[in-house]
């Protein structure tokens, strides 16, 4: 988990509680603008995968070219 998981779960739940306070107050603007942070929380969530997917790729692969790099050397 990185920043931007951290950030996108707390912009989602507060767009989640902001846009029910404005359904139980009928406040339509009040609603909107929650569901707008959910959608930038999720947006936030959705990049912070991206990284984190990259990353384990980036690693994994270092890791692979390490091993043959290793089983080479054993070989000489």
């Amino acid at each position: 988990m990185n920043k931007d998981d951290v950030k996108g779960t707390i912009d989602d739940a507060a767009g989640r509680a902001k846009r029910k306070v404005g359904e139980w107050t009928g406040d339509t603007k009040t609603q909107a603008e929650g569901a707008a942070q959910q959608v930038k929380g999720k947006v936030e969530k959705a990049w912070g995968n991206l990284k984190d997917a990259a990353n384990d790729a980036t690693r994994d692969r270092k890791r692979s070219d390490d091993e043959v790099d290793r089983d080479n050397i054993n070989r000489e």
